[in-house]
């Protein structure tokens, strides 16, 4: 495919299947919601280095190097476009599996997984728009497209902080119940995405063959920078081996899941950028495995020079 073959490129969506993937990120939000417990922001207290770091890493530490990654590999408008919203979402809950593989703290796992997923319903929408504003050929990009900013915004606080309230609201009242229901509604979910990426996938199936050499570059490259970021931001306060384990995998595993519903709700079906999007939520779950491990083998190896 051609540079503005790339850029036209659409992924085409029905006003059913819209609704569907609007109704599918709803259910993900409330879900998280219904597992926030006050405990989840305690290193807010008790951890006045690690949580904060790991906070400015991840909302604005990624968004600045992928901006710096851009005009380095100066990679097409769509494409640059999935790799900032992707640097905008938040952690997903595989981030807490792996740091628990990985013989990370975990407890900061989920306190940072928990407070993002948090600022992700007021914080991603703008974080979307301003990182993008940032980037010369993103910023043109999404003025050519059909599209509005306040509407944009008005969706996004609708979908994301509406469900998040609630959830909160009745995780509050009815701690008992709330756990009996985040489990299934999270499987439904989760079950959800993946009908979603499956089906998108073979139907678009000859396209990610045709840019696959492209966009795969990209993605390795930009997840590796992010889980060095991560071990980076450890390294430079100073964390211990376990807190910066945590971090590295927190700034290395984002929600992408997160962004291509975004992506194919409010912004058009950008193809290429839904893409990239889809790409690194396959891929950052295998380079976070090979990371978790090569943790554990690290123990295993300082265990036996005991």
């Amino acid at each position: 495919m051609t540079p503005e073959q790339i850029n036209n490129f659409r992924i085409e969506l029905g006003p059913a299947s819209e609704i569907g993937l609007g109704a599918v990120l709803f259910i993900m939000m409330f879900a998280v919601a219904l597992g926030l417990k006050p405990a989840n922001f305690k290193f807010f207290k008790d951890n006045p280095k690690d949580f904060p770091a790991g906070i400015i890493a991840q909302l604005i530490g990624l968004p600045f190097l992928t901006i710096a990654l851009l005009y380095v590999m100066n990679p097409a408008p769509t494409f640059a476009l999935g790799m900032i919203i992707v640097a905008c979402c938040p952690g997903g809950n595989v981030s807490n599996l792996l740091s628990l593989f990985g013989r990370a703290n975990t407890a900061l796992s989920v306190s940072l997984t928990a407070t993002s997923s948090v600022a992700a319903a007021f914080f991603t929408p703008i974080s979307i728009l301003f990182w993008a504003s940032q980037y010369g050929p993103t910023a043109k990009l999404l003025r050519e497209i059909d599209f509005s900013i306040l509407g944009f915004l008005a969706q996004a606080l609708i979908i994301l902080a509406l469900p998040l309230v609630l959830g909160m609201l009745i995780a509050k009242k009815w701690p008992d119940f709330a756990p009996k229901l985040q489990k299934p509604l999270a499987m439904i979910g989760g079950l959800g995405l993946i009908i979603i990426t499956v089906v998108g996938t073979l139907k678009y199936w000859h396209v990610l063959m045709a840019i696959g050499a492209m966009i795969i570059p990209l993605v390795v490259i930009h997840n590796a920078l992010a889980l060095a970021l991560g071990y980076g931001t450890g390294w430079l306060i100073k964390s211990d081996v376990r807190s910066r384990r945590t971090l590295t995998i927190e700034v290395g595993i984002q929600n992408s899941g997160l962004g291509l519903i975004i992506l194919l709700t409010q912004l058009n079906g950008l193809g290429g950028a839904a893409i990239i999007t889809a790409m690194w939520g396959i891929w950052h779950i295998i380079s976070g495995g090979i990371v978790a491990c090569l943790f554990r083998f690290s123990d295993r190896k300082n265990s036996n020079h005991v």
